[in-house]
């Protein structure tokens, strides 16, 4: 834990920034998560299951507009959170998808699931130019929304 990182708001509720490598574990720990990517003038918001190992994220999918946003290099942002009775914590990776070259191969344990049931799938790489996340805590009565 970051003391110099440490702030509590007028509510009680404390927030830390992680570091690199606490995003990184909470990253590897957790398989769900929300992908944000830019199509020309439209921003899109799915929900998808990943898998990240050794600092590298990956997820699977059919054709569609995930491959689409890797072939225009669009700015994505992958989100994972959870929160608990008096505690929540918060990690994005932004930086843009890389579709993996033929042949090169990843082995994923577990292998992210594709929602839908749509064949063949493309393993795509989310290369991060930044990570960040937070960690909140507040008192179990008064949960981050409600009037203490």
């Amino acid at each position: 834990m970051c003391l110099d990182c440490l702030m509590v708001d007028d509510a009680g509720t404390t927030h830390e920034r992680l570091t690199t490598e606490e995003c990184w574990a909470l990253l590897e720990s957790e398989t769900f998560g929300r992908l944000a990517y830019r199509l020309v003038d439209e921003v899109h918001v799915v929900p998808l299951d990943y898998a990240a190992d050794g600092h590298r994220i990956h997820l699977r999918t059919a054709s569609g507009n995930k491959l689409l946003a890797a072939e225009l290099d669009s700015d994505v942002a992958l989100e994972i959170d959870w929160r608990g009775a008096s505690a929540a914590w918060s990690v994005v990776a932004r930086g843009r998808l890389r579709r993996l070259e033929p042949g090169e191969r990843v082995d994923l344990v577990p292998p992210p699931r594709p929602w839908l049931g749509t064949t063949p799938h493309e393993v795509v790489e989310l290369v991060p130019s930044a990570i960040d996340g937070r960690r909140f805590q507040w008192e179990p009565t008064t949960g981050p929304l409600e009037d203490g």
